[in-house]
């Protein structure tokens, strides 16, 4: 049965997603909370994009990064859940080449999109707190504007290769991607031909997006609570460093799975295949859920954006008297 499937997809192009082969049995179950979470992502981030539309209060720099912090989230959830609850609910396992290789890019993209994001984030939040003089002079909307042309032409330049390096590969017989969506080094150890090269790009590309974006936003966070700690008063240390809890909750969700998978992926390591796909998943989908819900609850002026808005929509559909 699996070889007929292999030599079928192979005259059409197409690589067989292995899903979650461990939880087979009860994968149904599985794909409960992750629509759950997906239908989360879908709901509170443009929740969060219209309030900051809409209230002019929150028309500062540090909510228009949040803004782009819930666009790259609402994206990045819809570039793999779909396909996954297809696999899951349907048994829909075959994805083009086309869409593989154009699945991959973009979901690196916007991983390295959302990891600039919190690079900018924590800028915003160290020049707040250390130099709080000289943010309003530093931190402006031309500021983000700039902000946000750099950390998305970035990793586009740098990923764009990826899949015209795709493209040019021969694969084998085996075209079944152990994995729920077209992880790269699972495609990559499809290939016959050497991809010692893809994998120098790969480590080059991760370094320099995600390790370089984790060096700086530590050394910020180190300044950020060097500073909080001199301040004489104990009240005053606690407001400066509450504004920052939000970002650093996210920003060690965010980077804990990154170094988990980057540890489980090495070779000799006895963690379960399905495992690291789990984590993989949780990774794309877990933060665009978390994300708006973290700042939602915690930052009341988008809390009062949010009544707002809801007040306008019941007052809008509700019956006349």
């Amino acid at each position: 049965m699996l070889s007929a499937i292999n030599q079928s997809s192979n005259l059409k192009s197409e690589f067989i997603l292995a899903g979650f082969p461990g939880f087979q049995i009860w994968q149904h179950w599985l794909s409960i909370p992750l629509v759950l979470l997906f239908l989360l992502a879908t709901a509170a981030n443009p929740i969060l994009l219209a309030t900051i539309y809409r209230e002019q209060c929150l028309h500062e720099p540090m909510y228009y990064l949040l803004g782009m912090l819930a666009l790259v989230d609402l994206v990045l959830s819809m570039l793999t859940t779909p396909k996954l609850l297809a696999l899951l609910w349907f048994n829909d396992r075959t994805i083009s080449h086309t869409e593989c290789f154009t699945q991959m890019f973009f979901v690196h993209c916007f991983l390295g999109l959302e990891s600039g994001t919190f690079l900018v984030m924590a800028f915003d939040r160290y020049f707040a707190i250390c130099h709080p003089l000289s943010y309003s002079s530093v931190i402006t909307d031309r500021f983000v504007v700039k902000a946000a042309v750099l950390i998305f032409i970035r990793p586009l330049s740098l990923f764009v290769p990826m899949p015209f390096f795709f493209t040019r590969l021969h694969f084998c017989s085996n075209i079944i991607i152990e994995h729920s969506f077209c992880a790269n080094l699972a495609v990559a150890s499809l290939a016959c031909d050497d991809t010692k090269l893809h994998n120098i790009h790969q480590l080059v590309t991760a370094g320099s997006v995600l390790g370089l974006d984790l060096v700086l936003i530590a050394l910020s966070y180190y300044l950020i609570l060097r500073a909080v700690m001199k301040m004489r008063s104990k009240g005053a240390s606690l407001k400066a460093f509450s504004t920052c809890t939000s970002h650093l909750i996210l920003i060690l969700f965010f980077y804990s799975i990154l170094l988990v998978l980057a540890i489980t992926y090495r070779p000799g390591n006895n963690v379960p295949p399905d495992v690291t796909i789990l984590l993989n998943v949780l990774h794309l989908i877990v933060p665009p859920a978390l994300n708006p819900m973290v700042y939602g609850v915690r930052t009341k002026e988008i809390n009062i954006g949010i009544i707002k808005i809801a007040q306008n929509v019941v007052g809008t559909y509700s019956l006349p008297t």
